[in-house]
């Protein structure tokens, strides 16, 4: 197994948010975790990238116990977290917040290289590359997020909420992005509150409902299962 959570306990001081979590997620998917605000799926991305420590269980990764790392350590593992809101560095242009994705990096070519191939992926990017972060359209803003983050060379890229506040044919657009991202390899786990959205476009799904895991499976039966349909997709 790539990345497992077994009997995750989080929370924020006294108050637990995230109760008996387990998941697993196998390397080369695209594995996504659906739930309504407020379920916890951010505090699992927070205390998977390190910025959270459990009240106990584990976290495993490539065979090895990350459960306590630093978020500088876990990011050296391979593991990237693009956060809900962007979280840009929106006076710096577009190159110089593509560069801080690299900025534990040493290989000083090979950046140079990622950096042509993000703006392949990303052709818009290139075209904004001297324009501040903060003036970009919020599709554009999501794109150099995610671009920031692959630059850190991910193994596993975390994608926290990135349909939020976009227009859905900009969405389409990133979907298609996350899909070419991970057929080049990279290991994808998206949280979203678009449930239609995640199933549709990921190979395994988690449904987290106030902190526990209440269902999981392949995402095509899931879309099709009675409860989340009416819960979710208000079918």
């Amino acid at each position: 197994m790539f990345l497992e959570v077994k009997n995750l306990n989080v929370g924020y001081g006294d108050v637990q948010v995230l109760w008996d979590l387990n998941l697993k997620i196998d390397e080369g998917r695209i594995v996504s975790l659906v739930g309504s605000n407020g379920a916890g799926k951010t505090t699992l991305l927070r205390t998977l990238s390190g910025l959270l420590n459990p009240y106990n269980g584990k976290i495993i990764f490539n065979g090895k116990d990350i459960t306590n790392l630093s978020t500088k350590e876990i990011v050296n593992m391979g593991i990237v977290h693009v956060p809900e809101g962007r979280r840009l560095f929106s006076d710096m242009n577009v190159e110089e917040n593509l560069l801080m994705g690299a900025f534990r990096r040493q290989d000083s070519d090979e950046i140079k290289k990622d950096m042509e191939k993000i703006y392949e992926l990303f052709p818009i990017l290139k075209e904004r590359k001297k324009q501040k972060a903060g003036s970009l359209s919020g599709g554009e803003q999501q794109m150099l997020a995610l671009a920031r983050g692959l630059m850190g060379k991910p193994k596993v890229l975390l994608i926290d909420e990135m349909s939020l506040g976009l227009a859905p044919v900009v969405v389409d657009l990133l979907v298609d992005i996350v899909k070419e991202i991970n057929a080049q390899g990279t290991t994808i786990f998206m949280v979203e509150q678009d449930v239609r959205l995640a199933l549709d476009n990921s190979h395994y799904g988690y449904v987290l409902a106030t902190g526990r895991i209440v269902m999981e499976g392949a995402s095509k039966d899931l879309i099709q299962n009675k409860d989340i349909k009416e819960a979710f997709l208000g079918i």
